[in-house]
């Protein structure tokens, strides 16, 4: 079964971002922002075609397109 990633997680359910790729300029954007492995995250809308979704993290609330999300290793949060 292959990894979840931040564009399979449905909206309104937190996550902890387990894997970034490096190297990446849209990424590493995005790691400046506080995205970083360990970082609980939330999808809280997603446009009505899918994309882009928008993200809670540390606070912030951030726009990114489900090819990025893609890249991003998550596993379930617990309480």
């Amino acid at each position: 079964m292959p990894a979840a990633t931040l564009a399979d997680l449905p909206i309104g359910t937190d996550a902890i971002v387990q894997a970034m790729p490096t190297g990446r300029s849209g990424l590493t954007r995005l790691r400046e922002m506080g995205i970083v492995p360990g970082t609980r995250v939330r999808v809280t809308r997603r446009a009505p075609l899918g994309e882009p979704i928008e993200i809670c993290v540390r606070g912030s609330h951030l726009s990114m397109r489900n090819h990025e999300a893609a890249f991003i290793a998550i596993s379930p949060a617990v309480a």
